[in-house]
């Protein structure tokens, strides 16, 4: 217990601070340079000081992880480096992703990361590219030109597509990744370990058909279905994922929706076809769309009798009658925490609608991706869920909590993405040394003793 507690000081905030101090003074007297990373040559044997000097390393990602592995990088004198990365810098990067500043905000993350990362070491030589990794000008080609690829991706998609073009191009890949407090760096080399899509990943929570179509009840129904109508208006369709109300509901036997069919024998907006087919009849009109989703297919589902026998009955809405009333957030509030009204809903939902309107006639034949970091996205999801909530009488959430919930972000810990891109380095450096066998997934679980040390112990080992 006591050489525990000795290894906890030592992993301190004001132990590394100390640190840091003495090799920045060692630094400053070393005898013809000035930079920090003239160090590593007093670390690194000479072969492979070589073999770092002459790689040439592809990083993908420039956020949270990837500021600091380019940072490690550089400072451990790799010379030749390529970054990935499709974002923009946002103020609310600032607080963790260090490479920025708040003047940089709205340019591109590799760009920029290129430009101070070139302070820490000006002999490097990076190349950035402000583009998706999924572009076909990344081909196997590309990838063979790499000796180590360095993930620091956040969402799957990109890293299965990673993943398979290491494989295909015959490179190593290092995988990393964080969350909150937890992180984890695996190598992956083809025909030596299993890859990053061999063993079946946890699956995000999900929730059954019925409940997002018919019967919502908490505003992750809602956020679920809003992101779902995004996808069928604009993105790749799933006709599993469709937001039009759902006549196979086991609650809604018998003649259910037959009386709306009846009622409304006049009304061609309600139609039995999917959601992307009928909007595209009405040329993405923005008012047909918001009075088919939000009061022509309530009015179809209140036709559900069963459904609403032991519910409260959802209350269409009608465009010219929206209501006024705040939506119980305090003016003074940023717009991303205050709560919107439903009539501010539904104008930014029709803005949005004619927004991506125009980017999906834009981009002819290719479909739209949703991203939580893009504006006009979480515009539209906000506005969509908030206005679906109203209906079912489900509190209304701030731009900001539907981004949490519909990213499914867990807060980023700057320290997790340091620890990361430092064991990324070490494994690095492993296998550039020709150690394949010591290289190892290694998990970064502060509230488990035994992992923490084991992440010490790596480091340790290696300073």
């Amino acid at each position: 217990l006591k050489s525990l507690r000795t290894r906890m000081r030592e992993c301190g905030v004001v132990h590394q601070f100390r640190k840091f101090q003495s090799i920045f003074a060692i630094g400053q007297k070393m005898a013809g340079s000035e930079s920090l990373q003239a160090t590593a040559s007093n670390v690194l044997q000479r072969d492979l000081r070589e073999r770092v000097s002459s790689s040439r390393l592809l990083v993908v990602g420039a956020g949270g992880i990837g500021c600091e592995l380019l940072k490690n990088l550089v400072l451990t004198e790799f010379a030749s480096i390529d970054v990935i990365d499709l974002d923009t810098i946002d103020v609310s990067n600032l607080n963790r992703q260090f490479l920025f500043q708040k003047k940089h905000v709205g340019r591109s993350k590799a760009e920029v990361a290129k430009e101070t990362c070139l302070r820490f070491n000006p002999n490097a030589c990076i190349t950035a590219y402000y583009d998706s990794v999924f572009s076909p000008t990344y081909d196997v080609e590309f990838f063979k030109k790499f000796d180590l690829v360095l993930n620091a991706l956040d969402n799957r998609m990109a890293r299965n597509h990673v993943n398979r073009m290491c494989l295909a191009a015959d490179v190593p890949l290092i995988e990393s990744g964080s969350a909150g407090y937890l992180g984890q760096v695996t190598v992956i080399k083809k025909g030596e370990s299993e890859c990053y899509e061999c063993q079946p990943k946890p699956r995000q929570k999900t929730f059954p058909g019925c409940t997002i179509r018919n019967t919502p009840s908490e505003p992750i129904h809602c956020i679920v279905w809003a992101k779902h109508l995004f996808n069928q208006l604009f993105g790749e369709a799933d006709p599993d994922t469709d937001v039009s109300p759902d006549t196979e509901d086991p609650e809604a036997a018998g003649d259910a929706g037959k009386s709306a069919l009846r009622k409304n024998s006049g009304n061609s907006t309600i139609e039995r076809v999917t959601t992307r087919s009928w909007a595209e009849t009405q040329n993405y009109h923005p008012v047909r769309l918001f009075t088919k989703l939000f009061h022509d297919d309530i009015e179809y589902l209140l036709s559900m009798g069963k459904l609403w026998e032991k519910r409260r009955r959802p209350v269409p809405l009608t465009w010219s009658d929206l209501p006024e009333e705040d939506g119980g957030g305090s003016g003074g509030l940023l717009r991303d925490q205050r709560v919107w009204s439903v009539r501010e809903c539904g104008g930014v939902f029709t803005a949005c609608i004619d927004n991506l309107r125009a980017q999906k006639a834009a981009c002819s034949d290719l479909e739209l991706v949703w991203d939580k970091d893009d504006n006009v996205c979480m515009d539209f999801v906000t506005a969509a869920a908030n206005l679906r909530a109203h209906i079912f009488g489900i509190p209304l959430k701030s731009r900001f909590d539907v981004k949490s919930m519909a990213g499914n972000i867990i807060p980023a810990i700057a320290t997790t993405n340091a620890v990361i891109a430092g064991l990324i380095v070490m494994e690095a450096l492993k296998l550039l040394d020709g150690r394949l066998e010591d290289c190892k997934t290694v998990s970064h679980n502060p509230r488990d003793v035994t992992l923490s040390v084991l992440c010490c112990n790596v480091f340790n080992r290696h300073t």
